[in-house]
């Protein structure tokens, strides 16, 4: 008997899959399998009572802990793609590499997902399935399907789905990010409406947080310990009251297809924030440098779905080195749907008080009279070369003016021959 594991949510697109799996590829089993990264509870009922209908075997797998754990790795390489946190890309490796698992358990001969040939998330999901023996498959890709053919063969398969319309946008949620793209959304010059946004609220009031690291961990918000999914999802609804976490972007996909996205990620924007800050104040400006370029590596590795690759792993040795000191606090005020930091503290600050001030006279043997060497020395190169320049330009006007001079003199000479 041949099985395949199905990426499953009970959508269209996945509930299309189930019979073309064994009509058009010959699988005589389809295991569906949802993975729960923090998606709202209705997604779960819609999938297990599909997967009833259909008489699919669906695995549910609860990875929040391990979503919530790469969402904090993303914190410690602030990692951004084009403006926005990392969402949806930082969940597709966790949710391929649970599907995988899953398909192992149960002696599948191949992976199947219900991905379309346009968008990043068939890359993420085979970038890790890939790696294994089991053959992948991608219906949707392969047999070239439309979402209106789509939606004529569940209509002609009588297969429980609402008219193949899952409504107006295309969402996607998790613990992190709330993406939503479609519709209206896709020209550019549409204002989106209030409705779209659910995290959100039009911004309103304000207010300060403060953020607790360890070893650029968030720990506890105000003063509150909480664990990795607790915390995401008490600053989600607590920043997100203020209307904080919102991005509207022209995103760069893989595949070279420029998108509109629409972003929620109210926690991700608090904590990004946050950790950014605390940063700061306690790196030096050598490892403040350095990390940006590893941080933009780091993320567009995570864009790519690739968390896993052995450059991840040199990138994160670097990112935890530098975080042993990323320990304390930085406080955030949220108003207006703006998140801006107005405070931080560290045992580990790369700061003097004493040392910075201007009250302050000698401080470990330095006095202000002992910054006149460096103020001499202090662009010294850049003026030698404006020098050199000058009396390089100096000398060449003269020589052009002393030529000219030459030149008028022999025009006016009169010699007994011209007369």
């Amino acid at each position: 008997m041949t099985r395949v594991a199905l990426a499953f949510s009970g959508g269209l697109d996945t509930t299309v899959c189930v019979p073309l799996l064994e009509e058009e590829y010959g699988y005589d089993e389809v295991i569906g399998v949802t993975v729960d990264v923090g998606q709202p509870e209705s997604e779960f009922e819609e999938a297990e009572e599909t997967a009833e209908a259909l008489g699919l075997d669906l695995h549910v797998v609860d990875a929040k802990a391990e979503f919530a754990d790469l969402c904090f790795d993303a914190v410690r390489a602030n990692a951004t793609y084009q403006g926005y946190p990392l969402g949806t890309a930082l969940a597709r490796p966790v949710i391929a590499e649970a599907i995988l698992e899953v398909a192992l358990e149960e002696d599948c001969d191949a992976v199947a997902h219900g991905c379309t040939g346009k968008g990043n998330d068939q890359l993420r999901f085979e970038a890790v399935w890939r790696g294994s023996d089991l053959e992948v498959i991608a219906p949707v890709r392969e047999l070239g399907l439309t979402r209106e053919w789509e939606i004529d063969y569940a209509a002609e398969k009588d297969l429980p789905v609402e008219a193949g319309d899952g409504g107006v946008w295309s969402i996607d949620t998790n613990i992190w990010s709330r993406a939503v793209e479609g519709g209206e959304l896709e020209n550019p010059d549409y204002v989106p409406p209030e409705d779209i946004y659910e995290w959100t609220a039009e911004p309103e009031g304000e207010t300060t947080i403060e953020v607790t690291f360890e070893e650029g961990v968030p720990v506890a918000v105000d003063g509150e310990e909480m664990g990795p999914v607790e915390l995401i999802q008490h600053l989600n609804e607590y920043a997100g009251g203020y209307g904080v976490g919102r991005t509207d972007v022209m995103e760069d996909r893989m595949l070279g297809l420029k998108v509109r996205e629409n972003y929620e990620h109210p926690a991700a924007t608090v904590l990004l924030t946050a950790h950014s800050a605390l940063e700061d104040l306690v790196l030096t400006k050598g490892e403040r440098s350095f990390k940006t370029g590893i941080e933009q590596e780091w993320s567009e590795k995570a864009y790519q779905g690739l968390v896993f690759a052995p450059l991840m792993n040199a990138l994160d040795a670097f990112i935890a080195e530098t975080q042993d000191v990323v320990t304390g606090s930085a406080t955030v005020k949220v108003s207006g749907g703006n998140c801006r930091v107005v405070a931080r503290d560290s045992e580990y600050a790369v700061y003097s008080e004493e040392m910075a001030s201007f009250n302050t006279a000698d401080v470990a043997g330095i006095a202000q009279e002992d910054a006149t060497g460096v103020a001499k020395y202090h662009g010294l190169q850049e003026r030698l070369a404006n020098a050199v320049s000058e009396d390089v330009s100096d000398r060449e006007l003269a020589a052009d003016g002393a030529g000219a001079d030459d030149a008028e003199g022999t025009d006016g000479v009169t010699t007994d021959t011209d007369e």
